[in-house]
């Protein structure tokens, strides 16, 4: 129930402390009146000042800003520099701080039988426009410290009348001109209240206190009288009017009431559930008294811890202790709680802080002390201490609910209920919408007198609700939790600190069964539920007032955890089944097997048990653990999951080792009593959809959301940090945390399984059919099932899961999420609105425009974030089209959904996206996109495609998901004929820039060629995805007309990438465009593209024009290999061909340079001199594919000799066929040597990497049929720029051939690849000196 949220610890004491409403932000002042405001979310200092005294950095920054504004003569002592002495108060102020004290007055007093409801609750203006103040009360001065720009104002008191300053209050009610009021209480007993924009004192409250005011509090009465109570140290209570005018400059009190001997110390509003608001005081006389606001009598005094005073108090209302409403401290180590304080008003300390902070933080001679405390006003879980080893912010249990559970609403009524327990009593809450026209279902062109239509404002929807008594009483009044069952016929209530259970009818109230029971889980599938027995309840030890001594805590202590231990060990868990009748029945009376305890149960469609762990983990782990432990696990709502393989694997794997929960969780099902499924890390709550469809687990940190059907499958997590309930509506799950309402809209998607799943119905159908109608006509019947029937092709494309969080309501004053504003360019508004700020002006046109016809259209995605009720919820549902909520005051809230961008968005998870597009007329076509991408992502393509503001680009994307070809066909003729689509840049490809030559006008024609069809290459991929669609679904018209234009990009060069081109050639052969695929091979070999053009001369299967394609683009080794490959009989010119164009790139080429510099340079390069049989005659080059004559003469085949063979010398241009093995052969001559040729074997091929290619080889095809690889080899000519190639014809085994000393230049090497030993290989080289 209790852990620590935050501490920081301090060397002087906490006397002061103050938290921020909205933000994460904690002010303090300690003894040495210095202030300090802490972020306690990210544990950062944000500011810090020495109050009392002179604060040196703002003396400084004070000096530096008159400098910068011009002022360089000071003419007089700065404000900065004046002490402000003993603080007395530190406060926040801006918006959020304003807006939720006036709600809080508002709420406490419409509680009151008697309250006056004179009109809806609205927001004021905002008054600080984004600043945030910290507020300083100093005996000198008030410093007014703007926590954004850092800059601040000091107001000495001299300005107020020279009186010392002891407390201060804002004020709410004020003039139209004052702008924001701050009240200081003085030494003399007057009130002064300072004006915040014009930093003048506005108005005094005189004739009151005869001592120094020490307190000041703001209230309102039930008749709606804005009131101010001072307390002083003459003790007196003294109530004044704070609703004046303008001219009123001097207020007398309304009332003086004696409260205090000794003087008061402290005022709070406590809000009563039912009645009219109470004043609570403290004093010094040690007593507590609390005070009727209607007739100002006094109800109780107390004295909450004997001979010791009280010096802060905190009106609370936990759900967690039901009972008690009031918080105090004193000088000790604790925080105390007075229990029915108009009652019995005992007081018991709710925490022991010695056990909360960390072991080292305090020494062990020193003594915990308490100075101050305050409670969040926001989320009542949190509890500020300030101490004097510093600040402990402690949270009571953030996940226990009210006790109160939502009954099934009767189909026809709009009236809706829920139970809740008050006491020891049952009552019925019933509640509905009071208006006569439901904003949310409609009445879209009536406009508010601001411009906004009541269904789009964020303002809270009026309510009409009562409470009726039921005459059923209940046993306890302690802690409870309810439930009701899947059929809305039962309610289950469980007291786990009695422990105690009760279910009831829900017809008659009347008991059905009993027991005792710490926990209760519900079935969602049919009236059963599971209780955890325990048959020794463990009593919860009273600490009496006074400290008692340490050994008898500790004796207390361990007396209470042996008892749960042995309460733990001795429960099971029990499932038992409600019949038609009205009785229970024991189904099984221990579910599981195991023998450690149980320490939670989660209902569900599978019923979830968690178990206390044994194993040794770490202590990160251990602090979640024990606090999951401690709070009273049942199956609030809903809980469990059904998964068939463990889900770890989706999310557990984000969390560190050391983070990592343990494995405690078991799954069983309701009908076997079986495990589902292995071991998974205990939830903190589960929620089932009532389809049994989708689940939620819900952790720390996030919610991991699966789904249940065809079988289970993780979907994802959603980041939403401590989440404390959820319901499901369809797919869309409305998630509580403690300070935001989230929905969460979910879709599964399609996967492989849902395809599959849906033919085994489909086939399941027809055999039931077929088997019916064998039934009932016979054999015969077979006949006209089996006839022939026109069936169409279903395309069915996968979709992937989906998850889209959207925030319908926080606490902050400003929307913490922008809503993308994207206003309309006629912002204008009417004459006789001249006279509206630039900020409601702006805020209107963010939110309201009217279309034609004088429809009302939101211009924002998404609408401004609701308020959140304050302090724990229950989720009711969505109901009458607005989301319900139950505060722990038993108050119904209702935040609207009538925005369009998420009733477009609830509607289509609902399932009705026809209603979903209608009323996307009412979204700024703007928002169309987006609402059709989440549409489409909910599987509603064929819908999303009526929406009138949807791109070009997404309609396509729709057509093609919704199989509407025609349309997807329309829609990229239009994108691909816009000039405005598109134009990112020049239309050339990184490649097609490199490809190009650098001369300048080649670029222009290039990018003039490619801009003619500029919209059919940015959308290429889009054509070939349309003619397979169109393929798939036999819309044989839709794919030519998407292939005629694909083919015209085709012929012009740089437009289509080679893969492009190459779909668009298999695309023509399928369709049998013989004619069109020959034109467009006859473009590319025109346009140079030889690889694209061979590839598509394959498609068409003529190898002429295949050959033809390598041979005019200049790729002649492909076309000498195709030639021998197919046997062509133009083999031999293409050969003769090729050597020519290798003769010719390894020749020296004259240099381009003509300038005189560069001859100059060339005539005093070195001539590179050749050997003399060179200089006479240099043999051409000839590669030839294997088995090939020689070009210049035939081969001449001489028998090998080893001898001679060494010491024969070639004869230069006459081809050398050497057959022998493999041999080492050395050449001594050193004018000509053979070069090294080395043929691998067949079976282990070179790869074509490690070869050596020339900067002129033309690369080898890597294309299907244009590369001949089909036995025949691959020559790669080789060349160096010192080495020439002649006619000889080697034919050996590899041979090693060094060269001579007088040639250092290594021989080129050729090599062959899946050559047999047998085959002639006419390659050789000669190197040149």
């Amino acid at each position: 129930m209790l852990r620590l949220k935050a501490f920081r610890p301090s060397t002087d004491k906490i006397v002061k402390i103050q938290l921020h409403p909205t933000h994460p932000w904690m002010v303090t002042a300690d003894d040495s009146d210095r202030v300090s405001v802490w972020n306690w979310e990210h544990r950062q200092v944000i500011y810090e000042l020495k109050a009392g005294g002179v604060d040196e950095r703002r003396l400084v920054g004070a000096k530096l800003e008159k400098l910068a504004e011009g002022e360089t003569e000071s003419k007089g002592k700065p404000t900065e520099a004046i002490r402000g002495g003993s603080v007395k108060q530190v406060n926040f102020y801006d918006d959020d701080v304003r807006f939720w004290q006036l709600w809080h007055n508002r709420s406490a007093a419409a509680e009151a039988p008697t309250a006056v409801h004179t009109s809806a609750f609205s927001s004021p203006a905002p008054s600080t426009k984004g600043r945030h103040f910290l507020v300083i009360c100093c005996l000198n001065k008030a410093i007014f410290l703007d926590l954004v720009t850092m800059r601040g104002r000091d107001v000495p008191k001299q300005e107020l009348d020279n009186k010392s300053l002891h407390c201060m209050e804002f004020l709410y009610r004020s003039g139209v001109g004052d702008g924001p009021l701050v009240a200081f209480g003085a030494s003399d007993g007057v009130i002064r209240v300072l004006s915040m924009i014009t930093w003048k004192l506005a108005r005094r409250y005189t004739g009151g206190h005869k001592g120094t005011i020490s307190c000041l509090r703001s209230f309102m009465a039930a008749s709606g009288e804005a009131l101010l109570v001072s307390g002083a140290s003459d003790g007196l209570l003294i109530i004044w009017s704070a609703d004046h005018g303008q001219d009123s400059r001097e207020l007398v009190p309304k009332l003086s009431l004696k409260a205090h001997d000794g003087g008061v110390v402290a005022v709070e509003l406590s809000r009563v559930m039912g009645g009219a608001p109470q004043l609570i005081t403290i004093g010094a006389d040690k007593t507590l008294a609390i005070w009727d606001t209607v007739s100002f009598k006094e109800l109780r005094r107390i004295k909450p811890v004997p001979k010791l005073a009280c010096h802060s108090v905190a009106s609370w209302c936990h759900p967690r202790a039901p009972n008690l409403d009031i918080l105090t401290c004193v000088k000790d180590s604790h925080v105390w709680a007075i229990e029915h304080p108009t009652y019995s008003a005992l007081t018991r300390p709710l925490c022991e802080l010695t056990t909360v902070i960390p072991p080292h933080a305090l020494a062990p001679n020193k003594k915990l002390r308490v100075y101050c405390m305050v409670a969040h006003t926001l989320q009542p879980h949190l509890v500020a201490i300030g101490t004097n080893i510093g600040v402990v912010i402690c949270e009571f249990d953030a996940r226990s609910l009210p006790p109160v559970a939502p009954l099934l609403t009767p189909p026809d009524s709009r009236e809706h209920s829920a139970v809740f327990v008050i006491e020891r009593e049952l009552k019925l809450l019933n509640f509905q919408l009071n208006n006569s026209v439901n904003p949310s279902l409609g009445n879209n062109s009536s406009l508010l007198e601001t411009g906004r239509p009541t269904g789009y404002s964020f303002e809270p929807l009026p309510v009409k609700q009562g409470k009726k008594h039921i005459s059923t009483p209940v046993p306890h009044d302690s802690y409870s939790v309810l439930s009701v069952s899947s059929s809305g016929k039962y309610l289950g209530i469980v007291w786990p600190d009695i422990p105690y259970f009760s279910v009831y009818k829900v017809s008659d109230w009347s008991i059905v069964d009993s027991g005792s029971a710490r926990l209760l889980a519900w079935d969602t599938c049919r009236d059963r539920f599971a209780i955890l027995e325990s048959s020794l309840p463990p009593r919860i030890p009273i600490i009496p007032k006074g400290s008692s001594s340490k050994r008898a805590k500790e004796a207390a202590a361990a007396q209470a955890a042996a008892a749960a231990a042995a309460a733990g060990s001795s429960a099971s868990v029990q499932v038992r089944i409600l019949l038609d009748d009205g009785t229970s029945n024991i189904l099984m009376r221990s579910v599981g097997a195991r023998s450690e305890p149980v320490i939670g149960l989660h209902g569900g469609a599978l019923l979830g048990v968690a178990y206390r762990t044994s194993r040794r983990i770490s202590p990160i782990a251990a602090t979640a653990i024990s606090t999951i432990q401690s709070m009273p696990l049942s199956g609030y709502g809903s809980s469990g999951l059904s998964s068939f393989t463990t889900y770890d694997d989706g999310f557990s794997s984000h969390r560190s080792p050391a983070e990592a929960a343990p494995q405690n969780f078991q799954l069983y099902s309701w009908e076997t009593f079986q495990p589902v499924g292995g071991l998974l890390p205990q939830p903190e709550w589960t929620a089932w959809d009532q389809t049994v469809e989708y689940c939620a687990f819900a952790y720390q940190q996030y919610i991991v959301i699966s789904s249940l059907r065809p079988q289970y499958r993780y979907l994802g997590d959603v980041s939403i940090p401590y989440a404390t309930s959820a319901v499901w509506h369809r797919r869309q799950l409305f998630v509580a945390t403690p300070t935001t309402i989230e929905v969460v809209f979910v879709d599964a998607g399609v996967t492989q399984v849902d395809i599959e799943t849906k033919k085994m119905k489909e086939e399941q159908k027809m055999r039931e059919a077929q088997t019916r109608a064998v039934a009932e006509h016979g054999e015969l019947a077979l006949i006209t099932v089996e006839g022939p029937q026109s069936t169409t092709e279903e395309r069915i494309s996968l979709r992937p899961p989906m998850l889209q969080v959207v925030r319908l309501a926080s606490f902050q004053h400003a929307p913490s999420v922008p809503p993308f504003l994207s206003l309309p360019k006629h912002s204008r508004v009417d004459g006789d609105d001249s006279g509206m700020t630039k900020e409601a002006e702006e805020r209107r046109t963010g939110e309201v425009a009217v279309g034609g016809g004088g429809v009302s259209v939101a211009v924002t995605r998404f609408p401004m974030e609701q308020k959140r009720p304050v302090g724990p919820l229950v989720v009711v549902g969505v109901k009458d089209g607005v989301l319900w909520l139950i505060d722990r005051y038993m108050r119904a809230h209702a935040l609207s959904l009538s925005h369009p961008g998420i009733r477009c968005r609830c509607l289509a998870a609902y399932g009705d996206a026809v209603s979903a597009v209608k009323w996307a007329s009412r979204l700024g076509r703007e928002h169309h996109d987006d609402l059709a991408q989440f549409m489409l992502g909910m599987g509603y393509a064929t819908e999303a495609l009526h929406l009138p503001g949807i791109s070009k680009r997404l309609e396509f994307d729709l057509a093609m998901k919704s199989n509407d070809l025609k349309r997807a066909l329309h829609c990229l003729l239009t994108m691909s004929n816009s000039r405005d689509i598109g134009h990112d840049g020049t239309g050339l490809g990184l490649n097609d820039i490199l490809n190009l030559t650098d001369k300048k006008q080649d670029v222009v024609e290039g990018a003039q060629g490619i801009e003619g069809v500029q919209g059919i290459v940015k959308f290429a991929k889009e054509f070939l995805d349309l003619i397979d669609a169109a393929d798939a679904t036999a819309q044989g018209e839709i794919a030519r007309e998407a292939l005629k234009r694909l083919a015209a990009a085709g012929s012009v060069k740089g437009a289509l990438q080679g893969h492009e081109l190459r779909g668009s050639a298999l695309r023509l052969a399928n369709h049998g465009e013989l004619t069109r695929l020959s034109s467009l091979v006859n473009n590319l070999i025109t346009l140079g593209l030889g690889r694209e053009a061979a590839f598509s001369a394959a498609v068409l299967g003529d190898n002429a024009l295949m050959e033809k394609a390598w041979q005019d683009t200049g790729m002649l080794a492909e076309a000498v290999l195709h030639a021998h490959a197919h046997g062509r009989p133009t083999l031999k010119n293409l050969v003769q061909a090729w050597n020519q164009m290798l003769q010719r790139e390894v020749e020296p080429t004259p240099s381009q340079k003509t300038d005189a510099t560069a001859a100059f340079l060339a005539s005093l390069e070195e001539p590179k001199l050749t050997s003399l049989a060179e200089a006479g005659k240099k043999p051409p080059i000839e590669i030839l594919p294997p088995g090939m004559v020689s070009l210049n003469a035939p081969p001449i085949s001489i028998q090998k000799k080893p001898a001679s063979a060494q010491n024969s010398l070639p004869q230069p241009g006459k081809p050398l066929a050497l057959e022998a093995p493999p041999t080492t052969t050395e050449t001594p001559d050193s004018s000509t040597q053979l070069p090294e040729s080395a043929p691998a074997p067949a079976s282990d091929p070179p790869p074509s990497d490690s070869t050596p290619i020339p900067a002129a080889a033309p690369p080898e095809s890597n294309l299907g049929e244009a590369s001949v690889d089909n036995g025949g080899p691959t020559p790669t000519p080789v060349s160096d720029e010192n080495t020439n190639v002649n006619g000889e014809t080697v034919q050996a085994e590899p041979t090693n051939d060094p060269t001579s000393p007088e040639d250092p230049s290594p021989a080129a090497e050729v090599s062959e690849t899946n050559v047999p030993n047998s085959t002639t290989i006419p390659a050789s080289s000669d190197p040149l000196v």
